[in-house]
C-alpha cells in the first residue's frame, strides 16, 4: 500500500501523521469495497417476502434485518428496497397502513401464497450469514479500528508509547501470519 510505515515506529512529523491518516482512509475505502455484496436481481423481493413473512415492518426495519441476518456483507439501499416495497404494494403482494408516522408492510394473502411456494432459504444465507463470510466480514472492521489507533497513538503518544505500539504491530502481524502457517 501507498504511504505505508516500516517497524521504525510513525515519527518524523505531521507530514507522516497526516500520510498516515490517509493510508488508513484507503484501508477502509478498500475494505468497504471488498466486505459490501450486492444483491442479485429478485434478492431484495425475496428478502423483504421473507421477513414480512414473520411479521409486519417498516422499511427501514426491513433494511437492518437484512443486514444483520446477512452478517454484515449484505446492507441493501433505501434505493432498492423502497421501490421494491412499492412494487410489492402495486402488486397486491403486501399492504401498507400508516402508524406513528410510518408505513408498516405486512403480506397479503397473494403474498403469503407466495412465499409458501417460494425456495426456502432466504437470499441473506448466500451472502454471508455463514460463519466463514461473517468473519471476513468483521476482519475488515477490526483492521480498520485497528489502523484507527495506532494512527491515534502516532497522533498523540510519547515516543515511549510509539515504540511500545510499533512492538505490539509488529507482534500482532506475525501472530496473524502464524495463522495461516497453522494449515
Amino acid at each position: 500500500m501507498r504511504n505505508s510505515y516500516s517497524a521504525g515506529g510513525f515519527g518524523g512529523g505531521a507530514n507522516n501523521i497526516d500520510g498516515m491518516w490517509q493510508a488508513v482512509e484507503e484501508l477502509r475505502s478498500r475494505f468497504e469495497k471488498r466486505s459490501g455484496t450486492r444483491a442479485g436481481k429478485g434478492e431484495v423481493r425475496a428478502a423483504v417476502l421473507s421477513l414480512l413473512a414473520e411479521r409486519p415492518m417498516h422499511g427501514y426495519q426491513i433494511i437492518r434485518e437484512i443486514e444483520e441476518r446477512s452478517g454484515g456483507s449484505w446492507k441493501p439501499s433505501a434505493g432498492s428496497v423502497y421501490p421494491t416495497l412499492q412494487l410489492l404494494a402495486d402488486e397486491g403482494t403486501i399492504t401498507a397502513e400508516e402508524s406513528n408516522g410510518r408505513k408498516i408492510y405486512s403480506l397479503t394473502e397473494a403474498g403469503r401464497a407466495e412465499v409458501a411456494g417460494a425456495e426456502p432459504s432466504a437470499p441473506w444465507e448466500s451472502m454471508g450469514s455463514s460463519s466463514s463470510n461473517a468473519a471476513f466480514g468483521s476482519l475488515p472492521k477490526a483492521g480498520v479500528e485497528l489502523a484507527q489507533a495506532a494512527t491515534q497513538v502516532g497522533r498523540n503518544g510519547s515516543p515511549e508509547q510509539v515504540q511500545q505500539a510499533v512492538k505490539v504491530l509488529d507482534d500482532a502481524r506475525r501472530r496473524l501470519y502464524s495463522i495461516l502457517a497453522q494449515d
